[in-house]
């Protein structure tokens, strides 16, 4: 008997959280943690949580001004290697959005290992920004070659690290951000003092902070001092600005 063809996996968008605007006119791509190696197919469930509410708020956001934000459901669970198979999803993803949208900018907003994966892809020509939430990076070996930063050049970018993370080394996205300012201006990164890797203790600011990013850099609107600053400052002050207990509240009563 002939033995069936495995059928190929793919990658694939979730429904749109929050109610899908008429007209879009900005995405968020939303690229859920993973793990170093894994050729296992993430479970639905296990695959939005450590983005979906994330996603939520962001849709609040930038609803009355066309956003759509959407889970890219991966095929692997791992990155594995030279492969980077969640780098190559969110790279489909970003394809699949200009064919469901039109030409409308991209923001990659990553978690954990889709924090990687986004900073990784951000060369896809829809892309505009990227929003790394406590990325899990390679330590560095002499023996390797470094994470590359020329493709985040002309975009803008936005790193979040808790300094308490202790499953995604912060002095690692730190010294990323280093290399990748040199290239790119418009690069910075915001530490939440005393938070771990989930950011849970600060969850409001930390989402604040990514709604007032990615308002700004899809629809034009201002940001916040404490952004514009971080972008603005020589490193490494844009690169280790605090984030402030609040922040938010006064932005958006």
């Amino acid at each position: 008997m002939a033995q069936q063809a495995t059928p190929a996996r793919t990658a694939r968008l979730g429904k749109a959280l929050g109610p899908e605007p008429t007209t879009v006119s900005g995405a968020v791509l939303l690229l859920p943690g993973g793990k170093e190696v894994s050729d296992r197919r993430p479970s639905p469930l296990w695959a939005t949580a450590s983005v979906r509410a994330l996603g939520r708020s962001l849709a609040r956001a930038g609803q009355r001004e066309g956003l759509a934000v959407h889970v890219v459901h991966y095929r692997y669970r791992g990155w594995n290697g030279g492969e980077a198979h969640l780098a190559a999803d969110a790279a489909w993803a970003v394809d699949e959005i200009v064919r469901r949208y039109g030409d409308v900018p991209v923001c990659l907003a990553g978690v954990g290992m889709g924090g990687r994966a986004a900073l990784r892809a951000a060369g896809g020509e829809a892309v505009n920004s990227v929003l790394a939430l406590a990325p899990w990076l390679p330590a560095e070996d002499v023996a390797a070659a470094p994470e590359p930063v020329r493709q985040l050049v002309g975009r803008r970018v936005m790193i979040v690290h808790g300094t308490n993370d202790e499953r995604c080394d912060p002095e690692l996205s730190f010294r990323l951000a280093t290399r990748a300012k040199k290239a790119n201006r418009d690069v910075c990164r915001f530490e939440v003092h005393a938070d771990g890797h989930g950011l849970h203790q600060y969850r409001d600011e930390v989402h604040a902070l990514a709604a007032d990013f990615v308002l700004g850099v899809l629809f034009g609107q201002s940001f916040a001092r404490p952004v514009e600053d971080a972008l603005a400052a020589p490193p490494p002050l844009g690169l280790r600005m605090p984030l402030a207990v609040g922040f938010g509240k006064s932005l958006h009563p």
